[in-house]
């Protein structure tokens, strides 16, 4: 009988013990079958460095209960729309075919520009497949308060929810916007969404990076974090949501008096179609036989800047494997400027004193990588990271199949991840 009893209780502590290896085992599977909630927030031209002025209590917590990176290095060029689509596609601009913020198909003749409406919904232009369309095609519902490339026509390439770009709509209205989507019933909320805020990159062109009020659009954005934050609190989502904070680029201190005509000065008997607004100039000639000719009287004395032809420009920038990308490239030193004659006297006009563009390698034109939430690391810092490797970021975070084309990389920024 003893013996019986003795078996019997180790029964009984068998069963306890299994149970609780269900529990400890089954449940965190049960937690990470959940979706998670995502919120990918963009600080147009928030250098990386700014958060070091001590005047965004908000970020310097995240940075201490969150990971975060030492910078967010751009693709090139470090311009808005390129970048933004960089970090939705994992793509270089080269491959996603955002190439700059002003682009004109030399077979058609056709043009996108950022501020153009009607082209910047034209989705011939968009060859990446951008997370929303990754995640809604995998059951993932989205939204968008404001993103490049957000506004397409198509159901397929959009979010289940979205806000046409309004630059003066208040950023309060955006942020409550966005806590609406997050007050609808379970089965229709979105699990990932965007929200945009320009207010440093503005200030940070029409006064320079150093200038006070930068840092009172760093306050006034840090103050928006927190009252994203707030709002999450009273509607009892904080718990459940990671943020990923970011900025597309960087900002570099410029001048007028840095600045080169080099349509006036080297190439006034020469037509050309010219682009770009200073940091670099892409420049097609009318007749395709004079190129060799005008990079030639480019390179005589050059000063503050270098040219290249696109077939010969570094492998490092990913800036050569598009059609749409002109066959002279030039690129101004960081703080110098090149224009053609007609951009020089409008901007001579219209003066500022800060700019991005410049090569993406140089730390002024770095961004900002913050992460905070159930899905990061606590405390945890790295070193820089990459645009395009969060993309794959998203994927792994959604436990989702991301597209097979993309130049990111899951293993250089996984280690934030708990």
């Amino acid at each position: 009988m003893h013996s019986l009893s003795r078996i019997s209780a180790k029964f009984v502590d068998l069963k306890k013990k299994m149970l609780a290896f269900l529990i400890i085992a089954i449940l965190p599977m049960q937690l990470l079958a959940e979706k998670p909630y995502v919120i990918l927030i963009g600080l147009d031209g928030f250098r990386w460095d700014y958060t070091d002025r001590g005047i965004s209590p908000t970020l310097e917590m995240i940075r201490e209960e969150g990971a975060t990176a030492l910078s967010l290095h751009p693709t090139f060029p470090s311009k808005t729309f390129p970048n933004h689509l960089s970090i939705v596609t994992g793509m270089h601009p080269e491959n996603h075919g955002i190439v700059t913020n002003g682009i004109r198909d030399p077979f058609t003749d056709t043009r996108y520009r950022m501020g153009n409406n009607d082209a910047i919904r034209e989705s011939r232009w968009y060859l990446g497949e951008m997370f929303w369309e990754t995640a809604e095609r995998q059951g993932i519902t989205t939204a968008s308060y404001f993103w490049p490339g957000s506004e397409l026509p198509e159901d397929h390439r959009r979010p289940t929810y979205q806000e046409f770009y309004e630059h003066e709509r208040p950023y309060e209205t955006r942020i409550e916007g966005l806590l609406e989507w997050l007050k609808k019933p379970e089965e229709e909320r979105p699990h990932f969404m965007t929200l945009y805020f320009h207010e440093v990159d503005s200030k940070g062109h029409q006064f320079g990076p150093d200038s006070p009020e930068v840092n009172e659009a760093i306050k006034l954005v840090d103050g928006l974090l927190a009252k994203l934050l707030d709002g999450l609190e009273e509607i009892g989502m904080h718990d459940k949501t990671n943020l990923i904070i970011v900025s597309d680029h960087g900002m570099t201190e410029v001048s007028t008096d840095r600045a080169i005509d080099i349509q006036a000065t080297r190439l006034a008997d020469y037509t050309c179609i010219y682009y770009g607004n200073g940091p670099f100039l892409l420049i097609r000639p009318e007749d395709p036989e004079q190129t060799t000719e005008i990079m030639a009287r480019l390179n005589e004395n050059p000063e503050h800047y270098t040219v290249y032809h696109r077939d010969d420009f570094p492998s490092r920038y990913h800036f050569s494997n598009h059609p749409f990308i002109p066959p002279i490239i030039v690129m101004a030193d960081l703080g110098w400027s090149v224009f053609d004659s007609r951009m020089l006297a409008r901007v001579k006009r219209r003066p500022g004193a800060g700019n991005h563009g410049y090569d993406n390698f140089h730390t002024d034109m770095h961004g900002l990588f913050y992460a905070y939430g159930p899905a990061f690391r606590e405390g945890y810092r790295t070193g820089t990271v990459n645009t395009i490797d969060i993309y794959p970021l998203l994927c792994r975070i959604f436990d989702i199949m991301p597209r097979q084309n993309i130049d990111g990389s899951l293993e250089r920024i996984e280690a934030i991840l708990k």
